[in-house]
């Protein structure tokens, strides 16, 4: 009687690629410790500027001029915020940074959102030659338009006006087309049950659409509130009454006016971001959440 030899059974491993896993540099403790110390050194290199700001600020102007490499060459002093608070109206251009951010950020999320809307869902004529329009203003550089909006507030009276400061702000093609990406993706079959149940196109944006795009459109308010607080060249052009002034705007023209004092410019410069880190710091897991869900961090 002839046995049939059969092959030996190998115990196949499971894959751990499987769809959407973490991307890791593979199994096991080395892969894991050379992943965390090349976190550690980029965080190291990214904050070293900030730590040689904070350093430069807080000693005087003789001691940061003196020679040497040395990052801290002299005793502690506040000296630098003390003149930047003394010499300037702190107070109101962080009053009207934060104003100005917040109208912007307002304005801007709700006209992108109902556009994006519009050329998600919407069936009027002209619809793609308009997207086509608005992905082509993204690639405008914003330096191209100061000169025409300009002449615009001047024409309308608008210059030296909170209105001149905003109204330009508000339009934003890149993020309406991330709306309109995310809203595609949103399932129509909520939607036309919404309809089914005799509701109204606002009221099915309104109550079906937005609570599905929470994520998304933090997102966008998060960096559209960025880049209001950060902006200085639209304000510092259409602005030149000193309580119109943004923050960014009015250290700069009190660190002009005394010449390059690198001391006192650390100090405006950490002053000027010190409300953004404030914002990180309460609300960092919403931001990152928001960035992960939507993926703007690699778009």
């Amino acid at each position: 009687m002839s046995a049939t030899a059969t092959p030996p059974r190998t115990r196949r491993r499971p894959s751990r690629d499987t769809a959407g896993s973490p991307l890791l540099l593979g199994h096991g403790r080395l892969p894991r410790v050379l992943a965390g110390t090349a976190l550690v050194v980029l965080a190291v290199v990214w904050l070293l500027p900030f730590v040689w700001a904070v350093l430069t600020s807080v000693q005087s102007e003789e001691d940061v001029n003196a020679p040497g490499l040395s990052p801290l060459k002299g005793a502690f002093t506040l000296d630098a915020y003390q003149q930047i608070l003394e010499r300037g109206n702190v107070s109101v251009w962080a009053f009207n940074s934060l104003l100005i951010s917040a109208l912007v950020t307002l304005v801007t999320v709700a006209v992108s959102t109902l556009a994006a809307y519009g050329f998600s869902r919407g069936t009027f004529r002209g619809r793609r030659a308009l997207l086509a329009v608005t992905v082509a203003a993204i690639m405008v550089p914003p330096q191209l338009l100061v000169v025409p909006l300009f002449d615009q507030m001047t024409l309308f009276n608008l210059v030296d006006t909170y209105a001149a400061v905003i109204l330009p702000q508000v339009v934003a093609p890149m993020m309406v087309f991330i709306l309109k990406r995310f809203f595609d993706a949103v399932p129509k079959e909520l939607e036309e049950a919404a309809r089914n149940d005799g509701a109204s196109e606002f009221r099915v944006f309104r109550s079906v659409v937005l609570p599905l795009s929470r994520p998304i459109v933090a997102a966008v308010a998060i960096f559209v509130f960025i880049g209001a607080w950060n902006n200085f060249m639209w304000p510092f052009v259409v602005t030149n009454d000193p309580d119109l002034m943004t923050l960014p705007v009015g250290l700069a023209t009190v660190r002009d006016a005394y010449g390059i004092q690198y001391a006192q410019s650390m100090a405006s410069a950490l002053l000027a971001a010190l409300p953004l880190i404030v914002v990180f710091l309460l609300f960092q897991r919403r931001i990152v959440n928001s960035v992960a869900t939507t993926g703007l961090g690699g778009s």
